[in-house]
């Protein structure tokens, strides 16, 4: 199935890769503090690898998804691919800048990769 949810009162969901490298960690502390900053709703990536019915359901049903990949390996991005659920912003790291293992997680690279986080929300509700 694809997202064919319309621009409603449906959440907006943030996907991260949150990997074991830095810029997984990167792409987790961008989803978080856009989550605490109103943006939307960090959802469970975990969830949507394991086929959870309630989860993908949910992630069907969104207004808007956001997916933050760390590195160009697209983990995020292909999870959601194979669950069949389209349309959604992706933000990859990598195209920032961000190089696995030389990537600092601190404040400065985490307010770029919300601001880039950010960007991509006020786009097309559904591309």
């Amino acid at each position: 199935m694809s997202n064919s949810g319309a621009c409603n009162a449906a959440p907006t969901l943030i996907f991260a890769c949150s990997g074991a490298a830095d810029v997984g960690a990167l792409a987790d502390q961008a989803a978080r503090r856009l989550t605490r900053e109103g943006a939307g709703n960090m959802f469970c990536l975990a969830g949507i690898g394991g086929r959870v019915s309630g989860i993908v359901k949910s992630t069907e049903a969104a207004a808007k998804i956001l997916v933050i990949d760390g590195c160009p390996l697209d983990c995020a991005r292909k999870c959601l691919e194979q669950a069949e659920i389209l349309g959604f912003q992706h933000l990859q790291l990598a195209e920032l800048g961000f190089q696995k293992g030389q990537s600092p997680v601190d404040e400065a690279s985490v307010r770029r990769a919300v601001e880039a986080g950010r960007d991509k929300l006020a786009g097309p509700c559904c591309p």
